[in-house]
């Protein structure tokens, strides 16, 4: 007869193996890349002075991966956070009923592609305001003495202080040019940063930051200069042959890491599949089968109507089941998990309930 004890112990040596799976089957499932689950290690403070990888509206990352949530982005605007998975089906379902309403502006009972394209270029507005007055906030992080100019040792001395150095300690040290104990990643980091800060220096340069300069160090998407400067950081990383170009193969090269199980190649999988046809359909402008620095800015150029109309065909074309070129309400309602991220359970069974 097995004691007590014997038993309690093979338990938790069982509910440790099961940990353990658990463990590995979440690390599996996250995609190679995923910008939001990065942007969720990093620190409240840090945040606010740190360019992010991922830019609201923008079909590209920062570090040259396709933003997966792009389409609820443009579609949802500031509303996105509305749209919890947790969320009452019902109650998800009831604004995107008013949203379809808000694109439809004839009141025709469906959305046209032009209809869709002013939509997606007012939310793609809102997703600028929003950095704007957002930038308000960081800006006053970095520029405590309040004159309206940061430099970059200011800059610098707050950076170091959210990777965890004393404040005092490293102005001090910046302000009598005496070296600082900083690890390598750490410096290659700031080494990018500069970079960065001397490009959103407009002229005359001066290496002070105002506002409006500071958010295009933190948001290249609202200076044209600074997009430029992002595309070739994009296209630096991405660039095999140092032809200051893409072809397909270097579009879709998987990232640094070995494929561990069938799992995981499945998710590389779709990372190639998706980033080919993005390449093949929309990038590639010309269907050259090669990717220029121009295109390549077109393409990432939030506030590009002729983009905001591929994309609202696009958009369209994913629900369209009746194939009249329109969406309509209970199409839209069926795809809701497209446009929202968002799942609107028991679909068939409550739509109607819903007219």
């Amino acid at each position: 007869m097995v004691s007590k004890q014997a038993f309690l112990c093979s338990l938790g040596s069982v509910y440790l193996s099961l940990l353990f799976v658990f463990l590995l089957m979440d690390v599996y499932a996250r995609p190679a890349n995923s910008s939001a689950l990065k942007e969720k290690g990093v620190d409240k403070d840090e945040n606010e002075i740190l360019p992010r990888d991922h830019l609201n509206g923008v079909k590209m990352e920062m570090d040259g991966h396709l933003n997966k949530d792009f389409h609820q982005e443009v579609f949802l605007g500031k509303e996105m956070e509305e749209f919890d998975e947790d969320s009452e089906p019902r109650r998800n379902r009831k604004k995107l009923m008013a949203i379809f309403a808000k694109v439809d502006v004839n009141d025709d009972k469906r959305i046209s592609a032009k209809e869709m394209q002013r939509w997606i270029m007012e939310k793609t507005e809102e997703h600028f305001q929003e950095a704007v007055k957002e930038n308000k906030m960081h800006f006053r992080a970095v520029d405590p003495d309040g004159d309206g100019r940061v430099s970059w040792d200011e800059y610098k001395v707050k950076f170091l202080a959210s990777k965890g150095h004393n404040e005092k300690e490293v102005a001090e040290k910046i302000k009598n040019n005496e070296e600082l104990k900083i690890d390598e990643e750490t410096l290659e980091v700031l080494d990018n940063l500069k970079d960065r800060w001397y490009q959103a220096d407009n002229p005359p340069a001066d290496l002070l930051l105002n506002e409006e300069e500071f958010l295009s160090f933190l948001h290249p998407e609202h200076s044209r200069g600074m997009l430029k400067f992002m595309v070739k950081e994009i296209v630096r990383d991405l660039d095999q042959d140092g032809d200051k170009k893409l072809v397909l193969s270097e579009f879709i090269s998987l990232p640094v890491g070995t494929v561990e199980n069938q799992q995981a190649q499945d998710i590389d999988d779709d990372w190639v599949k998706d980033r080919k046809k993005e390449f093949e359909e929309v990038i590639d402008a010309n269907h050259d089968g090669i990717v220029t620095m121009e295109e390549l800015e077109e393409y990432m150029d939030p506030m590009n109507e002729y983009n905001a109309l591929n994309e609202a065909k696009q958009m369209i074309a994913v629900a369209d089941e009746n194939q009249n070129h329109h969406l309509e309400m209970e199409e839209i309602l069926k795809y809701g998990e497209y446009f929202t991220g968002s799942k609107l359970m028991d679909y068939a069974r409550n739509v109607h309930e819903e007219f």
